[in-house]
């Protein structure tokens, strides 16, 4: 009975290599050529023995394909990422030895923009002064005084009126000049905070032993046992993502 059973089984089986597959329904199809009922369903090659060959997943629908490839590209957007946010890391670690060293550096870049508003309100302060002369001078001319020779009122000068319009003009621009200075200095600040928050959060993970910088491919070769190439330099284990 067993014998019979055994040529049976052996009988569903082509002589060759063929494809087998269970549909939705639970059906087995095997054929020599992919059956018409494992279109939608993971089918497999084997061997007259029932030895799987490979596998052939089934061709993914227009909606698959597409979700497929939007999950790809947030995948490698992910990875490129996490890359930059390792570079920056290290650049960091290598950058700063403490927060003292931090402080100094933001200091000394907010120090020429500070050089900057200085000038800026010295120069707007020449202006202001130069823009009163200009308008008293101006007065002279608005308050309707008549010459004795012709009567008539006196009109100020083109040049005058030029120079007047033209100071205010830089006045204005100067106030936006410091108004753009400070925004400045406010952005070095916020930027240096962030640097120094990071750096303090990456301290914690060294001492807790969290730290990795490992390239991700480095990190996967070491998971597979692989041996590490001369002059790669190791790191405590770590990985966390960017705020």
């Amino acid at each position: 009975m067993k014998i019979l059973l055994i040529l049976a089984a052996l009988a569903a089986f082509p002589a060759h290599a063929a494809f087998k597959c269970k549909d939705e329904k639970g059906i087995t199809h095997i054929g020599d050529t992919p059956p018409a009922g494992c279109a939608n369903v993971v089918m497999y090659e084997v061997t007259p023995s029932g030895t799987v060959l490979r596998k052939i997943d089934p061709t993914p629908t227009g909606e698959q394909l597409r979700l497929r490839q939007e999950e790809e590209a947030r995948a490698k957007e992910a990875a490129k990422q996490a890359a930059e946010q390792r570079r920056k890391d290290v650049a960091l670690l290598a950058t700063y030895a403490s927060e003292k060293d931090i402080d100094t550096s933001r200091d000394l870049n907010l120090k020429p923009i500070e050089g900057r508003i200085k000038s800026a309100q010295e120069r707007t302060a020449a202006v202001d002064k130069r823009q009163k002369e200009l308008e008293a001078e101006m007065e002279f001319y608005q308050a309707g005084k008549s010459t004795k020779v012709t009567g008539k009122n006196r009109e100020a000068p083109p040049q005058l009126k030029a120079d007047l319009e033209r100071v205010k003009a830089e006045k204005v621009a100067l106030a936006k000049a410091v108004s753009d200075y400070e925004k400045e200095m406010q952005e070095v600040r916020e930027r240096y905070d962030t640097d120094k928050r990071r750096w303090v959060e990456l301290k914690q993970m060294h001492r807790e032993g969290r730290l990795d910088l490992r390239d991700p491919k480095e990190l996967e070769a070491a998971k597979k046992g692989a041996p590490n190439k001369p002059g790669v330099k190791k790191y405590n284990i770590y990985i966390v993502p960017a705020n």
